[in-house]
């Protein structure tokens, strides 16, 4: 069986993962072993953070939701409290834009939930 040399393909895939890690710093960006590494702690934080961007975006709109809402008289809680109680089915994405863009209506949903 004939010997197999790896040139080209090794070549390749170093070619690949070096333009992938393009513009990091220091050796990072041109030796094989530390771009790999810093490649596969870059994936795994992108990771982390899709997931976190969830939790970050609810929790600016609990905090807009509560702002408006203070300025009628209720708390976050009481506030959510009754529109469940009422049964009007906002979630706190569309409560959150209200609240920032549209406050008479907001003012009219609170008046709505007491």
């Amino acid at each position: 069986m004939p010997r197999v040399k790896r040139g080209v393909i090794k070549k390749k895939s170093k070619k690949k993962l070096l333009s992938q890690t393009k513009g990091y710093t220091f050796g990072r960006k041109s030796k094989k072993g530390l771009a790999t590494e810093a490649y596969l702690h870059a994936g795994k934080y992108a990771r982390q953070h899709r997931h976190k961007k969830k939790r970050d975006f609810r929790t600016l709109w609990n905090i807009k939701i509560n702002a408006s809402a203070r300025q009628d008289g209720f708390s976050y809680s009481e506030f959510m409290n009754s529109l469940k109680k009422r049964e009007i089915a906002l979630d706190r994405k569309v409560l959150a834009h209200l609240a920032e863009n549209m406050p008479t209506t907001f003012s009219r949903i609170i008046a709505q939930s007491k």
